[in-house]
């Protein structure tokens, strides 16, 4: 089982390992332990990471992989070195990551795509309406994206 899967939730590194993990895996219930990701991460990188060390760094139990331990978790994640580095970075790749996920879904794309060309107070009513229907459904608010 993982911990948390927001970032930062059980230290910088620990959580960021963890959301992206998630991101990946989205299905908690499909999603493979440690040493299944360490495989994966073998046979997608060439480089060995154990599942007991995966597992430390996912629980906060070590903080400190060396610079060819990062490139080997950025490699297999798909997210710049510095993702697990620094926070600003971690924020802008984790906005791209929101993005590519809600576009992955067909009627989210239809949506986008029908919007684009239309008037700038179109686009704030339809963003009013979209707003009042995930505190409907009782979903998290969506962060502003410029």
């Amino acid at each position: 089982m993982h911990p948390a899967e927001g970032p930062g939730d059980e230290g910088r590194l620990a959580g960021k390992i963890n959301h992206l993990i998630a991101v990946r895996h989205p299905d908690t219930r499909r999603r493979p332990g440690y040493t299944r990701l360490a495989e994966e991460i073998r046979e997608s990188t060439g480089a060995r990471l154990s599942g007991t060390y995966l597992w430390e760094l996912a629980t906060g139990r070590k903080r400190n992989p060396t610079v060819d331990q990062v490139a080997v978790l950025a490699s297999y994640f798909g997210v710049p070195a510095e993702y697990f580095l620094n926070d600003e970075v971690a924020d802008r790749v984790n906005a791209q990551i929101s993005l590519a996920s809600a576009l992955r879904n067909a009627k989210v794309r239809d949506i986008a795509l029908r919007a684009d060309g239309l008037a700038p107070q179109t686009l704030d009513t339809i963003l009013a309406i979209v707003t009042e229907a995930r505190k409907v459904q009782q979903l998290s608010p969506v962060e502003d994206v410029e």
